[in-house]
């Protein structure tokens, strides 16, 4: 067993963690080792949004990107997903991750600054554009397995042995580096400004993203079924609470989302994806709202079940963004899409 922070990363603490030195979770955990030259990472997310059936240039706008995602200077895992959102608008997501900011900004200025051009005002489409660039020291992975990499996971040179920090509230908080010495609190206000037809959303300090999916592609039948039946619908319910409630508890958006190929075709994975005013929120809905409470016990009661046994694959990525490391810009989109709704 290691720490979830990597020897690299380590300081002298003067915040502690919330377990003893002795703890031993309940189960194994793991979490992505990156090359200790990697110092900061780009997580973009290139949405379109539109009614009933996909207009021609959504689908255009889909397939530019895919072969864009294959020139110079390319991510190094990208993925796509979709969901319908509370206005009935559908939202198809490509998500894509680099390793190297410097990269990033060289595809980004030929492939990704028109994403959200005003050319396409006339369009039947929406079109956003939500970034973050985080330093290593602000984001954590968390995977059940550390045999198939999802995320930001995918990029990392290697995965840990079972880690200490995790099965416990206040896990996430004590994988993040920073947090030895940050308390992560949210610093400030968001503020929407009109750039013409678009609009673009200044975040905050200490904003919070965080993508926690499902994988039950390996499940056998009696499990998929127990997995389908048992836990899925409770997860769902907690999704929808925090896409239609969501504000009042400090949840900016949220979207539960199926993960598709390129070609449209649902896999058997989703994922919510949800933006925070701060982790400290994020962690008090986690540990006492009722919707979360009843996902975990679903969880639970199923892995306890099924033991090792277990074949679903869970993950998740939890980052604490300073400022100046996010980027939103939306076109033609409603008002409730994304960090647009941090202006309601």
């Amino acid at each position: 067993m290691e720490s979830a922070i990597p020897l690299h990363l380590r300081c002298n603490r003067s915040r502690p963690r919330r377990i003893a030195d002795d703890y031993v979770p309940p189960y194994p955990g793991f979490v992505a080792r990156h090359k200790p030259g990697v110092k900061r990472v780009v997580m973009a997310y290139f949405g379109v949004q539109y009614r009933d059936e996909a207009p021609a240039a959504a689908e255009t706008a889909l397939q530019h990107v895919a072969v864009a995602f294959g020139a110079a200077d390319a991510p190094g895992h990208w993925d796509r997903a979709s969901y319908v959102d509370e206005a009935g608008f559908t939202n198809v997501i490509s998500i894509a991750y680099w390793d190297a900011p410097e990269r990033f900004d060289s595809w980004f200025a030929v492939h990704g600054r028109d994403w959200t051009s005003a050319a396409r005002r006339d369009e039947r489409v929406g079109y956003f554009t939500e970034i973050l660039r985080p330093a290593v020291e602000r984001y954590e992975t968390l995977l059940s397995s550390n045999d198939r990499a999802e995320g930001i996971a995918v990029l990392a040179e290697s995965m840990s042995d079972t880690v200490q920090e995790h099965a416990y509230w206040g896990g996430a908080r004590d994988r993040i580096p920073l947090s030895q010495t940050d308390d992560l609190a949210a610093a400030g206000e968001p503020r929407i400004v009109a750039e013409g037809l678009r609009r673009r959303v200044l975040g905050h300090g200490n904003l919070c993203l965080i993508r926690s999916g499902q994988d039950w592609t390996d499940t056998g039948a009696d499990e998929r079924r127990m997995y389908q039946q048992d836990v899925e619908p409770v997860l769902r319910a907690g999704m929808d609470f925090l896409r239609d409630e969501g504000l009042a508890i400090g949840c900016y958006a949220n979207r539960y989302m199926r993960v598709i190929d390129a070609g449209g075709a649902a896999l058997e994975k989703t994922f919510g994806m949800s933006w925070w005013t701060s982790l400290s929120a994020l962690e008090r809905w986690s540990e006492s709202h009722p919707t979360h409470v009843a996902i975990f016990g679903a969880a639970m009661k199923y892995l306890m079940t099924l033991g090792p046994a277990a074949r679903l694959k869970l993950y998740h990525e939890v980052t604490v963004a300073a400022a100046d490391e996010q980027f939103f810009e939306y076109l033609n989109c409603h008002d409730r899409t994304g960090m647009l709704r941090a202006g309601a």
